[in-house]
């Protein structure tokens, strides 16, 4: 029989620089929303395009999340019907290079599998 390890792993620190980011990003469709605006501004509509599957609740819940964590900026434009299009904040843009190696990991993993 093996002996049990008696060291403990460390309780990850109160607000934990990683569990904070993980808590914006880790949601369903917010790494795939941050992907799409990190290479422009996005209405609304567009985003529904780009995220196939995602209910127009679900995007709008997402969207406001992302805008009170600072993530987003939401920007009504002075036009005739009136529209929204959302874009990443400076700290939005610096999630971009998390979500790149996410994917470039996802693409590693998709070879493996095929």
């Amino acid at each position: 029989m093996i002996a049990r390890r008696k060291n403990k792993v460390e309780s990850p620190p109160v607000n934990c620089p990683l569990s904070e980011c993980l808590s914006i990003i880790g949601g369903a469709w917010t790494p795939n929303i941050i992907w799409y605006l990190s290479a422009q501004s996005r209405r609304f509509s567009e985003l529904k395009d780009d995220l196939q599957g995602i209910s127009p609740k679900v995007l709008t819940q997402r969207l406001k999340k992302l805008e009170a964590e600072g993530v987003v900026n939401r920007e009504v434009m002075p036009t005739s019907p009136p529209t929204v299009e959302y874009s990443l904040t400076p700290l939005g843009n610096e999630l971009k290079p998390a979500i790149e190696a996410i994917v470039e990991v996802g693409h590693k993993l998709k070879r493996l599998k095929g």
